[in-house]
């Protein structure tokens, strides 16, 4: 079943598809990263969990340890995969365009975590050519580096059962609402320490108690995802005029952003 999927979703006969780097068989579980059901929400724009699929996984295939890259390109000519692990070679590790999804992907051997990548992209436009970090990576360099590393986070175990369970009743929609926005890399630091950013579990309690000092009901946190220039948050834009100027200092400088609803008539 998952041989003749590949065979309709790539184009390709199922003998090619099914043979992976210096032409050893591939098992079924080697594609368990896209599915049908994968494609059908991706292309859909619906695929709320892309992220087990996208980015750099740590993984084994045929009995071989490595990573399995993908990510999605849909103007490019050629992606490869460059690293600490291949001298950043651009011809050493290239990937695979699957199908008409725009995602490249391929497994690489014996690498793990720890290593660092980016892609390198040569577009189909003018034969551009970039090396770019992973837009689903789990971790990055610390500036000045640029490059993506790859992570494995499937043995964290959330611990928010209770809160799950009780949002409901305290997240009503019909009650007020005063969103304090902050991006926690830049809210507090702690000078007598190279001026480090707090950890999570330090910045807890610290961020609860000022966030409930000042009447606020909720927190917005950017970003959470991991990008490579953590000292500021990373949606500033570009300001066009000096009222959008002011507007960018605002929502960079971790001022609070208020909305506020409320069931009272007249």
């Amino acid at each position: 079943m998952v041989l003749g999927a590949i065979r309709r979703l790539t184009g390709r006969s199922t003998e090619s598809s099914a043979r992976g780097g210096e032409g050893r068989d591939m098992s079924e579980s080697e594609w368990r990263f896209f599915s049908d059901f994968d494609v059908y929400l991706w292309k859909q724009g619906s695929h709320y969990r892309s992220w087990e699929k996208m980015g750099a996984h740590p993984c084994r295939m045929g009995g071989v340890d490595g990573v399995h890259f993908a990510v999605w390109a849909p103007n490019a000519e050629r992606v490869s995969v460059v690293g600490d692990f291949n001298g950043w070679d651009e011809t050493a590790h290239p990937l695979e365009c699957f199908g008409d999804t725009g995602i490249w992907k391929g497994f690489i051997p014996g690498i793990g975590v720890g290593t660092l990548y980016k892609y390198a992209i040569t577009s189909r436009l003018h034969g551009y050519k970039v090396q770019k970090a992973d837009p689903y990576a789990f971790y990055s360099e610390k500036r000045p580096g640029t490059a993506s590393i790859v992570w494995d986070i499937s043995g964290y175990q959330w611990q928010d059962g209770p809160w799950m369970k009780s949002r409901k009743t305290v997240n009503l929609r019909s009650a007020p609402v005063a969103i304090y926005e902050v991006h926690l890399g830049s809210w507090m630091r702690v000078p007598d320490e190279d001026n480090r950013w707090l950890t999570y579990r330090e910045l807890a309690p610290r961020l609860a108690a000022y966030v409930r000092e000042m009447g606020f009901t909720h927190v917005e946190l950017l970003p959470v995802t991991e990008h490579p220039f953590d000292a500021r948050g990373a949606t500033r834009p570009r300001a066009t005029s000096p009222r959008q100027a002011a507007s960018a200092l605002l929502r960079t400088s971790c001022f609070s952003s208020t909305r506020f609803t409320s069931t009272a008539s007249g």
